[in-house]
């Protein structure tokens, strides 16, 4: 009888755990159903830069909440769109990359960064921030999880603002190899 019970207990376990996986991953889809492929020209964007990586970010050590705190204290009621761009990828989102936090400005600047021209997938961010930023941010992560007919090209991506609710975080893409 003993046997049964912890059988059908750990059966239980077994299901809840496929379960909970399979609502993860149709949430994912139809997230990235929202999602859409759009061209993007270059422009450049003015601000501030850190350099990190996720490693750090998913510490206490982060840099890009300070990054934030920092622009906001100097721009409280920005009156352009905010940006926030990764970029100068080392190699994937494993390693370094810069993150630039400003306003659309001049290319000339030396404290921005261009977006390259491209191929971009958009995904939309609305809701409460930051938690609609980060919630957006896995559904990126999980879409790229995913076999897909192109890869991150990891030279710019960004979140462009639109308002305190409502952001889209842009990730560039190439053809798969």
């Amino acid at each position: 009888k003993q046997i049964r019970i912890f059988f059908v207990v750990n059966c239980t376990k077994i299901i809840v755990t496929l379960l909970a996986v399979f609502v993860r991953k149709v949430r994912t889809f139809m997230e990235s159903r929202k999602m859409k492929q759009v061209s993007i020209e270059t422009f450049a964007v003015s601000g501030s830069s850190i350099r990190t990586n996720n490693k750090a970010e998913a510490s206490s050590s982060g840099k890009i909440p300070d990054l934030w705190r920092e622009f906001y204290t100097s721009h409280p009621n920005p009156d352009k769109k905010v940006y926030g761009v990764y970029s100068n990828y080392e190699s994937d989102a494993t390693e370094e990359f810069t993150v630039t936090v400003g306003t659309r400005g001049d290319a000339e600047m030396n404290s921005g960064v261009s977006i390259e021209s491209g191929t971009y997938l958009a995904f939309p961010a609305n809701g409460s921030m930051p938690a609609a930023i980060i919630n957006a941010w896995k559904t990126v992560w999980e879409h790229f999880s995913l076999r897909q007919p192109y890869a991150r090209a990891y030279e710019t991506d960004f979140e462009e603002y639109n308002g305190p609710e409502s952001a889209t975080i842009f990730i560039g893409i190439k053809t798969s190899s």
